[in-house]
């Protein structure tokens, strides 16, 4: 049977893993496991907003003799990465539709980073920079995350009309586009509680629920709901749609017009009719609290509360009201207008 084992022995042991503990309470990036080029970065989640200038840091430790740098975004749902651009830290190339908005930062000879203008609502999501040096490759991932709001939408038909690809359209239509789980758990954890299934970026079918009753699902904790991926082409649900601030603002104008009027109404004052979600953005960001039921370009009327009163939709929580989709003949409503 082995003995003790010696104090020089012990030591042998032991001083290559106080060395490693004690560099990494320093922060040491040469104790990081892999090929130590690439720094960790300090924040993994980048927060911006539509039409911002967002900075994902990506820095090299050293360089290593010959190398370059791949940016490529995370799909979700589709189990690919597009490629944005590619340097060899001297010159940088973009590809596809987010390259010619993406460019490196070059705050020193060692960053990567990559600066994105003009920030989109289809930009969020998970970013990986690669460092490439032929022999051991290493990357990092940041996801950037917009702030917005996320608004459950069904056509004039009735709900669960639409398939994948329809739902995704419908957001788009109405200024938004279909939102991740991510975001619709956020939106939950901020008061969103929703009946009806919609469809998300990733394929899946949820919907939120903060109260659990027999209508939404039957007893159980509250969360998000799920029913699981779905075929995309002949399952048809509603949509939880995702959008961000907008670069311009929404305003009311009264009347009892039909939807025809509240056009005419909002070109001539050099606007046009608000979506869904410019109403949306409008109450998130602005604080736009009317209440007055106004057509928007859909069809649809609804008005937005952030200060909720008995007079005003009669619910206890902000948030913006729907009378569905009335006649456009009927002149019973204002309308709210967009303009840039």
């Amino acid at each position: 049977m082995p003995g003790p084992l010696s104090l020089p022995a012990l030591c042998h042991f032991l001083l290559p893993w106080a060395f490693a503990t004690f560099h990494k309470a320093l922060g040491d990036p040469a104790t990081h496991p892999g090929p130590h080029y690439l720094l960790p970065p300090i924040h993994e989640v980048i927060h911006s907003r539509r039409g911002a200038t967002a900075t994902l840091p990506c820095v090299l430790g050293a360089p290593p003799p010959s190398y370059k740098v791949r940016w490529s975004k995370v799909e979700p749902g589709e189990l690919r990465e597009t490629l944005i651009l590619i340097t060899n830290g001297l010159q940088a190339r973009g590809y596809g539709p987010l390259g010619g908005r993406a460019r490196m930062r070059r705050g020193h000879r060692l960053d990567a980073s990559l600066v994105i203008e003009g920030v989109r609502l289809e930009d969020e999501g998970r970013y990986r920079c690669e460092l490439i040096n032929g022999i051991e490759d290493e990357s990092v991932a940041l996801t950037l995350r917009l702030e917005g709001v996320v608004f459950p939408y069904q056509p004039s038909r009735g709900r669960y009309q639409f398939n994948y690809y329809e739902a995704k359209q419908a957001c788009e239509e109405q200024d938004g586009r279909l939102a991740t789980y991510a975001q619709l758990y956020q939106a939950w954890t901020e008061g969103l509680d929703w009946c009806n299934a919609g469809w998300l970026l990733e394929g899946s079918v949820r919907y939120p629920v903060l109260t659990a009753r027999a209508p939404c699902g039957g007893p159980g904790r509250p969360g998000i709901r799920s029913y699981g991926p779905r075929d995309r082409k002949r399952d048809r649900y509603d949509a939880f749609c995702f959008t961000s601030m907008t670069a311009g603002h929404v305003f009311f104008v009264p009347g009892r017009l039909t939807l025809s009027e509240a056009h005419a109404a909002c070109r001539r004052r050099g606007a046009t009719v608000a979506k869904v979600g410019h109403l949306y953005a409008a109450w998130k960001f602005s604080g736009l609290d009317q209440c007055d039921g106004g057509w928007l370009a859909d069809g649809s009327v609804r008005f937005p509360i952030t200060s909720p009163r008995p007079r005003c939709g009669g619910l206890p929580d902000p948030g913006v009201r729907s009378f569905g989709f009335p006649r456009a003949q009927q002149a019973a409503f204002g309308t709210y207008c967009y303009s840039e």
